[in-house]
């Protein structure tokens, strides 16, 4: 129970590793924010909500936009309202298009910023202001916890959206760490590998399959629960001495 009394905002967990982290988070005793544009996985399912109750953890749903400033607030200013506080909040919700730099139109380029950067901004934005009205345990007023990328770091075959907002999750990562670290806010940083989410389309072409295969030195790609583990941990008061880092959890693409 190593979130027990801890209240914590997921967003994008109504699928794919951001059900995991919720889950994974309510195992472990946290209040969890089910934080989405819909309660409906994309990979099919149950819904996350329902995965959390049926074994008696706690759990709302909240309707989130991380592109919409009020979105987000309203969110927090939930969370906060039913529970009392916000101990950890958890940026993963993000979005790509899968094309190159003269693919992508400007509409797809502002789309997919919004999500996976400026979504971003705002939820750290509100969840440091929120953290900074609270008292600290252990010296720590509250933990953010980002969804980075590989791709925030190396090159997103044809998808240059994408890669350039997790880039931006990466940077933000390491200037909120340092900026509020006085104050007790702790910022750090997840990055998955290939992951397999069981959604279809893009994400599991053949090509982009094989490409990730060659890529992992470990013999199988990763899953939902791998990144949640890595998430929780960073969540948890075991993580102390450690802030603006970006773990990778990668089946060592990077030191391929």
């Amino acid at each position: 129970m190593r979130l027990e009394n801890r209240t914590a905002i997921v967003t994008g967990a109504a699928s794919g590793i951001g059900k995991a982290i919720a889950v994974r988070f309510a195992e472990e005793g946290a209040n969890v924010i089910v934080a989405d544009r819909t309660e409906v996985p994309r990979e099919g399912g149950e819904k996350t909500l329902d995965l959390i109750r049926a074994f008696g953890g706690t759990a709302e749903f909240v309707e989130l936009d991380v592109a919409d400033w009020n979105s987000v607030d309203a969110a927090v200013g939930f969370a906060v309202a039913r529970f009392g506080a916000l101990d950890i909040m958890v940026n993963n919700a993000a979005i790509g298009v899968s094309k190159s730099l003269l693919e992508t139109s400007e509409e797809e380029w502002d789309r997919v910023m919004g999500v996976n950067a400026k979504g971003v901004f705002f939820g750290c934005k509100r969840a440091v202001q929120q953290m900074l009205t609270q008292p600290a345990r252990d010296g720590v007023r509250g933990r953010i916890v980002n969804i980075s990328s590989q791709h925030g770091m190396i090159r997103s075959p044809n998808d240059l959206a994408y890669g350039t907002g997790k880039a931006a999750v990466v940077y933000m990562t390491r200037q909120i760490a340092g900026d509020y670290a006085a104050e007790g806010i702790v910022c750090n940083a997840v990055a998955p590998g290939k992951i397999l989410t069981g959604k279809s389309g893009p994400a599991v072409d053949p090509d982009i399959l094989a490409y990730s295969e060659a890529r992992t030195p470990w013999p199988r790609l990763g899953r939902p629960r791998d990144v949640a583990n890595a998430v929780l941990f960073l969540a948890s008061d075991e993580a102390t001495y450690i802030t603006g880092e970006n773990l990778m959890v990668d089946g060592g693409w990077m030191a391929n």
